[in-house]
């Protein structure tokens, strides 16, 4: 079971570094490639760009804070039933 709960850990790390990996690169590819569009302005004053950079920020937080939930719950839940088994 602790190999299960290893291989566990290391997709859910990986899905959400895989995530976040996107929507930094995403960001920054769209900065690159898309200035035009970027420098478009939603209301005055906050343009597509700041207004992505901040969703991505946001995006961040809600990443770590999804991650932190499921490692203090149901991982750590599985670790203390491995840690009692005899």
């Amino acid at each position: 079971m602790s190999e299960a709960l290893g291989r566990r850990r290391l997709l859910v790390g990986a899905l959400f570094s895989a995530a976040m990996l996107a929507a930094y690169f995403g960001f920054v590819l769209l900065v690159a490639f898309y200035k035009d569009f970027m420098k478009v302005l939603v209301v005055p004053g906050l343009s597509v760009g700041i207004a992505g950079g901040v969703l991505v920020i946001l995006f961040a937080w809600l990443l770590t804070g999804l991650y932190v939930r499921w490692a203090n719950g149901p991982f750590d839940e599985a670790v203390q039933r491995l840690r009692e088994q005899p």
